[in-house]
């Protein structure tokens, strides 16, 4: 099959070429995102394999079935970021990876609370100085923690299983349980009540309109006082700016992001040269207690292969 693959990196490249040895499929590699403006490179091929930040929006569909384009594939579990009705008025079928690197991300997620909690990242900056002190390096345990993962697909339950060594009290919210979770972890059906109970919240849900800004202005002030917030989900589950008020306050007494809700003009790209002129996000960057990666959590070798 005659297949286009956009917003590529060397990554990418290596282990689709790998993997197609077996299969002989012809393979294209763009570095752009499929967007709109992008869409005419796709003319004249059957497939088009996309990522979490292309635009493949009604205008770009149209464009893609123009040209002949019957196929999308998006490399990720999420698909937000594709026009389903319109996919389907023109005919093209949309394909994902629904068990996409379940444990590749939740291993990230557990990393990033261990190092926040632990302060491993300033330790790790100070020592690189010859800087050797221990004031502003005490963290804290797991242990006796109570820790909820909201949403417990494959990410959340391997989230669940990974957690269970440390002897924290584990609880989980999805509005589909899973027996999996079940055997892990106490569900509780109200997210609202859960997340009062929370010392570590990490989120593992889908983005729609129900899930979109879940943590905003209105919940915030329901959590915990000092609760740490873990997000390798979906960008927009958050509210940037009701969270960055809720770090000036002292109610989110940490915060640990693996994606950002306007985050397909930053990430995947090298703009160490660039003025940042995302005010949140650089706003962000400035808190001591904030970790934030740049959509990494997904990037092993198995979950490329």
């Amino acid at each position: 099959m005659k297949t286009a693959i956009f917003a590529t990196k060397g990554y990418d490249k290596e282990s689709f070429e790998k993997i197609n040895a077996n299969f002989g499929h012809e393979l294209t590699f763009y570095e752009p995102k499929l967007e709109p403006d992008t869409a005419v490179l796709a003319h004249g091929y059957e497939a088009v394999c996309v990522f979490v930040n292309d635009q493949i929006d009604r205008a770009t569909i149209t464009q893609l079935a123009a040209g002949g384009t019957r196929i999308i594939a998006t490399r990720s579990a999420g698909y937000n970021q594709i026009d389903l009705q319109a996919a389907e008025e023109l005919g093209l079928a949309v394909v994902r990876v629904p068990a996409y690197s379940p444990n590749a991300v939740s291993e990230f997620t557990v990393g990033l609370i261990l190092t926040l909690g632990r302060q491993i990242h300033r330790a790790y900056n100070r020592v690189r100085d010859n800087n050797f002190e221990l004031d502003g390096l005490q963290g804290f345990e797991l242990y006796n923690k109570t820790i909820g993962v909201f949403g417990t697909g494959r990410i959340g339950v391997s989230v669940l299983r990974n957690l269970s060594g440390f002897g924290a009290r584990l609880l989980a919210y999805d509005i589909y349980r899973n027996p999996e979770a079940e055997a892990l972890a106490e569900y509780i059906d109200d997210p609202v009540e859960m997340a009062c109970q929370c010392d570590i919240m990490t989120l593992h849900l889908p983005l729609t309109p129900e899930t979109h800004h879940i943590i905003n202005a209105d919940s915030i002030p329901l959590l915990k006082d000092g609760v740490f917030i873990v997000n390798t989900s979906r960008g927009a589950l958050l509210d940037t700016i009701a969270v960055i008020e809720g770090l000036k306050s002292g109610k989110i007494g940490y915060l640990a992001i693996d994606v950002y809700e306007v985050e397909s003009d930053l990430f995947f790209q090298d703009l160490s040269n660039e003025v940042i002129t995302d005010d949140a996000f650089a706003r962000l960057l400035t808190f001591p207690n904030v970790i934030v990666t740049g959509h990494q959590a997904f990037l092993t070798n198995r979950a490329l292969q």
